[in-house]
């Protein structure tokens, strides 16, 4: 405590600060879109979807659970590459990812996280569409198999 048994202010500025966080991150939460909102709109008739493209309602997000490929290909060779992630990412075509997460597997941390930084710059020429204007990280994965990347794709929901 402190002298004469109050408590002094200084010591109520942790439990101020404490308070003032839990009300921010509550704000924050509470202003986040929701990612279902696309799942819940009422199906249109078949007459009517038939030849347009359906309207989306509600804010656009970002599925929680991620698309994991993985490539296969030789270090500096950027055809190849280019190819694996096209063969690697066909069945996904129309969508458009938000984040990508590539890990380089290597032995060496510096030449993995070189390849996935290799394989990440490769991505919009392979899938202009899918990956333009995504965000990239690029991480080194242990492994004694360098030329291979797991790649993990996390798409907008609409």
């Amino acid at each position: 405590m402190s002298r004469g048994g109050r408590l002094q202010p200084l010591h109520m500025a942790g439990w101020l600060f404490a308070d003032m966080l839990l009300v921010l991150a509550l704000v924050a939460m509470g202003d986040q879109g929701d990612p279902g909102a696309a799942d819940k709109r009422p199906a249109a008739s078949s007459s009517a979807a038939a030849g347009k493209k359906s309207r989306h309602t509600g804010p656009r997000a970002v599925v929680r659970t991620p698309v994991e490929v993985a490539v296969d290909a030789p270090a500096g060779d950027d055809e190849d590459i280019v190819r694996a992630l096209r063969g690697a990412t066909a069945r996904y075509r129309g969508r458009q990812a938000a984040f990508v997460l590539t890990f380089g597997r290597h032995t060496d941390p510096g030449a993995g996280g070189r390849y996935a930084h290799e394989v990440n710059a490769l991505l919009e020429k392979a899938r202009p569409d899918m990956f333009r204007a995504a965000t990239t990280r690029d991480f080194w994965k242990g492994g004694a198999s360098p030329g291979h990347a797991d790649i993990e794709i996390y798409f907008y929901t609409y």
